[in-house]
């Protein structure tokens, strides 16, 4: 084992060298890699900068289908026949009490989603005055991703307290046009340099296994690293039933975790997350994103279900990791092993064909009425 290699790696990236795309595409491609020693140079330079914690964070899906964009990988796509449940923008009463209900679930962030191409300017100052009250209420980071913005949309909301905004990349310039057509890769890259000049942090990242190739996500982990993203969701295709884009290609657990290392080894500082398809792909090797990653979903994601409460909290703590949370982990475990029923406990593995879709009760934990 050349274990000069694997130091170099560590050495390299803790120094703010960028990585060559040929040792990147030897993270990505090389089987006479060593997975662990791969794990433990990228574990050295996320325990550095982050030390054994975890960030927590709570994903609200404030509105759900009926999207003018035809993204294929999207249940929520005009072009998706996927059986999700669809409303309109939930109640302001219903957003911040899941506001609440992240802040006492541990979450060190709560992130809204709102669906469809971009929002006016009505409701970019509704998203504002939303930020404010949650803001104004708990002590938790806000995130919200609302498609495409401009500079003085994405001032407001900074002005109104937001931390970060979320806008992925999802994809590589080459291969963007394969995934969708109602929008361009250029328009994303636009909506991160206003949010950025309006000064709010960068929320940006990918989905793996929608064909591409390694090169790239060599690219979008590069372009991430240029722009200065604090937070890198690195998310895994899931199989919706109904999509256009069905079935993921090539996501065994060693390539997802790979991919993670390339993106931290790349992205040293960044706030890199394991996201949507965690469960489902990594399976018996979850536990190991952990020491990628600083950042996990709890309760799921936006119509997919992860694991339960209990099973992710009990991860970390048997790992020996820590959450940036006023609440004892231990104190949450106990909490959710008191409100989870066995019934709730299936798997967000799904039957090994398909995701498993969130109910509309999972949706909307704080409906009233």
């Amino acid at each position: 084992m050349d274990f000069a290699f694997y130091q170099k790696l560590t050495q390299d990236s803790l120094a703010g060298v960028e990585l060559s795309d040929e040792i990147c595409l030897r993270i990505l491609t090389d089987p006479k890699l060593d997975l662990l020693s791969l794990v433990h140079s990228a574990f050295i330079v996320r325990k550095t900068h982050w030390g054994m914690g975890v960030q927590i964070h709570i994903l609200n899906n404030a509105q759900n289908g009926n999207c003018s964009e035809d993204c294929s990988y999207c249940s929520q796509s005009k072009t998706s026949n996927a059986d999700i449940h669809e409303y309109p923008l939930k109640p302001d009463n219903e957003i911040i009490a899941e506001a609440q209900r992240a802040y006492e679930a541990g979450a060190h962030r709560y992130c809204m989603v709102f669906a469809g191409r971009g929002p006016s300017w009505q409701r970019t100052e509704h998203l504002a005055r939303l930020v404010r009250e949650i803001k104004s209420r708990y002590p938790i980071e806000v995130c919200v991703s609302a498609g495409l913005l401009d500079e003085s949309k994405a001032r407001l909301l900074a002005e109104a307290g937001l931390d970060r905004l979320n806008h992925n990349l999802n994809t590589s310039r080459e291969n963007y046009a394969k995934i969708c057509s109602t929008h361009t890769y250029d328009d994303r890259l636009r909506t991160l340099n206003s949010a950025k000049a309006a000064g709010l942090q960068l929320c940006s990242g990918l989905i793996a296994g929608m064909g591409e190739k390694p090169e790239s996500l060599i690219e979008i982990a590069k372009t991430l690293r240029s722009l200065d993203a604090k937070s890198i969701p690195v998310n895994f295709l899931l199989p919706f039933e109904g999509n256009v884009l069905r079935y993921p290609d090539g996501l065994s657990p060693q390539y997802c975790l790979r991919i993670l290392a390339l993106f931290r080894l790349l992205n040293p500082k960044a706030e890199v997350r394991a996201t949507a398809g965690r469960e489902f792909h990594m399976r018996s090797l979850e536990v190991m994103c952990l020491y990628v990653v600083n950042s996990i979903f709890l309760d799921g994601y936006l119509n997919s279900r992860g694991s339960m409460r209990r099973k992710t909290y009990q991860m970390l703590l048997d790992a020996g990791f820590e959450i940036e949370s006023e609440y004892p982990l231990e104190d949450l475990l106990e909490k959710a092993e008191e409100s989870e029923t066995p019934q709730e406990s299936a798997s967000a593995e799904g039957n090994g064909c398909s995701a498993r879709i969130k109910t509309a009760a999972e949706l909307r934990p704080a409906r009233v009425g």
